[in-house]
């Protein structure tokens, strides 16, 4: 029952509270860290109740203030992210959407939205898993042409959706961050950023830093002698000259992954063109993910027909019903990772069959070709056309490793000489790994010297000793089985959570303790040892770090997976889901100078002149936002938020929405 009785609606409109007269009333004054105070809060010990009496008789001071905001203290708070691909992209939705009082700035050095899909344009390629499942949930693209959609086609995509969701408001394109400081004495960020397109470098301040960069971004060139010495065109996959005429002309491609695997079905296909391929590395083709459900729809390949277009943007349930078949489909396979699960077993056997009738013709190649590690050790890729490609008359497989790289061609290990016009590197990036332009944390430790060993984080999103820093698709971000996606969004969600939690509950900065990046670690290592992934492969999923080894400065040497997420998509998903606070360290904004009055020393012991900050500051003068506001002071009652809190009858325990998702706290 309320502690005040009611009062007549006449005199409620007569004299309700505007928000000025509520400021005016508490007399709150705003300072620089953004916290405002009620000046006349404080109160002598004599004149609470119960208070009783002093043994001098004196009045007894407390020395702290009340907060002039409201409880849920929407203090300004300014957010850098760097990257305007799926990741940027997404924070310039969601944090808009649920901070107010934001200031965000998103640096892209691209001239485009998209990141990896914007610098990509080398001839095929698409996405490797089904386009359906890699688009943002709450905006799917029912226009697809192909179930591996090409890049023109993703990037549109991620422009379009920019541009609908207002994220160009707050985008700089061609702007490239060059160094990131923080300053522990103001927990801020000092991000220095470069104008492309004027070369003007200027310095920006953040409270919040989120690497959006993703990990396919920082290119690869092959560590071979010579290649500065070739006189023909060189190209990296990711660096295209879409100018170049390739028609007529000798090409050596070097790499098995994705890219090359893209790359040579479509240069073989040009007009007299003859292929060099150089790969050292077996690799597992798979057949094409979801495959039996294209069979299913009566697709005969894998481009969608105009009618099935229309049919999905006539029937939204029908394509919905569509893509739900997709998601079921990539989150049913997760035990493929795990080692000789029978799943795991009877799809290698599957992918071996699908190799050898593929490459019927050139038995030869799928005896080079044939991996002695488990599917998805390496990146698996359906890799349509790329067997069938390598068994043409105009291309050379070619499995020996490379020597040197001369003016005129590719010299391999037998002596021979491959004489080229134009060298195509299609050897991926530097994932993992810190990104190219200083990052600098506490003590002046840059985050490359924290990663000297190997890439260390918490969840994949932050790490250790780099307040107020996030990660998106860095290390161990990638995903082995499911939607990458449905991921990305879970890990913004999760960082928008802390740039809220920062804001509300006036920290100053929030740090991941250093156990807790040891423990997860430990959790990824211990998880990987019997996956496919651990495998003896060749891959960017991989990094190989030295160990001590008992005594006498004995090292080992070991793989360790950091290019995963140690779990499938639905794991990391609920493992995220609900932010464990007590894995962070945090520091509270200080109080100001005039908050402390004379009477009781509110500084800690051994605290020296640190003023002693109340944690409990955040609840504020009493209100809610909306009393002061006048609105929605009933949301509770809207059918909105009412619906989903009405329980199952007559047994509460069934409720639909806690049976497909568990309730977590």
């Amino acid at each position: 029952m309320s502690a005040i009785p009611n009062i007549p609606e006449s005199v409620v409109r007569a004299v309700s509270s505007s928000p000025d007269e509520v400021k005016s009333n508490s007399r709150s004054d705003v300072k620089e860290n953004g916290i405002s105070y009620v000046e006349d809060a404080t109160v002598t010990s004599t004149s609470l109740p119960n208070a009783g009496s002093q043994a001098d008789g004196a009045s007894h001071k407390y020395s702290w203030k009340l907060h002039g905001a409201t409880v849920e203290n929407h203090r300004p708070i300014k957010v850098i992210v760097i990257g305007a691909g799926y990741s940027g992209i997404y924070c310039g939705i969601r944090i808009p959407e649920r901070i107010r009082n934001f200031n965000l700035t998103i640096y892209e050095k691209n001239a485009g939205y998209g990141g990896a899909w914007y610098e990509n344009r080398y001839p095929g390629c698409a996405c490797d898993v089904p386009s359906h499942s890699y688009q943002y949930s709450f905006d799917p693209n029912p226009a697809w042409s192909s179930l591996y959609s090409p890049s023109h086609e993703i990037r549109a995509y991620l422009n379009r959706i920019a541009l609908k969701y207002g994220v160009d408001r707050f985008t700089r394109l061609r702007h490239e961050v060059v160094n990131c400081v923080f300053d522990e004495d103001e927990g801020k960020w000092h991000v220095r950023v470069k104008d492309l397109t004027s070369g003007y470098e200027f310095e920006d301040v953040s409270d919040v830093l989120i690497s959006a960069r993703g990990n396919l971004n920082n290119i690869s060139w092959p560590k071979i002698d010579g290649l500065q010495s070739f006189k023909g065109e060189i190209m990296h996959s990711a660096r295209w000259n879409e100018g170049y005429d390739f028609r007529n002309k000798r090409i050596g491609v070097i790499g098995s992954g994705s890219s090359a695997i893209q790359i040579i079905p479509n240069l073989q296909r040009l007009p007299d063109t003859q292929l060099s391929c150089f790969i050292r590395s077996p690799t597992w083709i798979s057949p094409p993910f979801s495959e039996h459900l294209f069979a299913s729809l009566g697709l005969v390949d894998f481009n969608i027909p105009p009618s099935r277009i229309q049919q999905f943007l006539d029937d939204p349930q029908n394509y919905h019903n569509f893509r739900l078949q997709i998601e079921e489909d990539g989150n049913n396979i997760h035990g493929v990772t795990i080692k000789n699960t029978p799943l795991q077993l009877e799809g290698q056997r599957a992918f071996e069959k699908t190799m050898r009738e593929r490459l019927a013709t050139k038995p030869e190649i799928y005896n080079k070709l044939l991996p002695s590690f488990a599917p998805g050790c390496r990146r698996l890729t359906p890799g349509p056309g790329f067997l069938e490609a390598l068994c043409q008359d105009n291309v050379d497989f070619v499995s020996r490793p490379i020597s040197r790289i001369e003016s005129t061609g590719v010299r391999t290990s037998d002596g021979e000489l491959h004489e080229i016009d134009v060298l195509v590197c299609a050897t991926g990036f530097h994932v993992s790994a810190p990104p190219p332009f200083p990052v600098v944390g506490l003590k002046g430790r840059t985050i490359k010297q924290h990663w000297s060993k190997r890439a260390s984080t918490y969840l994949s999103l932050t790490t250790n000793d780099f307040p107020n820093h996030f990660l998106m698709l860095g290390p161990n971000a990638a995903i082995g089985s499911g939607s990458l996606t449905m991921m990305i969004e879970s890990v913004g969600d999760y960082i928008v959570k802390c740039v809220r939690k920062l804001q509300k509950e006036n920290l100053k900065s929030m740090c991941i303790k250093g156990e807790r990046v040891e423990d997860f670690l430990e959790y990824a290592d211990r998880y990987f040892e019997k996956t496919v992934f651990q495998d003896e492969c060749r891959s960017w999923y991989k990094t190989r770090i030295e160990e001590e080894n008992g005594g006498g400065g004995k090292k080992a040497v070991r793989d360790v997976i950091t290019g995963l997420w140690p779990g499938s998509t639905l794991h990391c998903m609920e493992a995220l889901r609900s932010p464990r606070w007590e894995d962070y360290d945090y520091e509270y904004l200080p109080e100001p100078e005039d908050n402390v009055t004379q009477g009781v020393d509110s500084r800690p012991a051994g605290t020296g002149d640190k003023r002693r900050v109340n944690a409990m500051g955040w609840l504020g003068n009493g209100w809610s936002q909306n009393q002061v506001e006048q609105k929605h002071t009933a949301w509770y009652l809207e059918p909105r938020f009412l619906d989903p809190m009405k329980p199952s009858t007559p047994r509460p325990e069934e409720n639909a929405e806690f049976a497909a998702r568990a309730f977590s706290h």
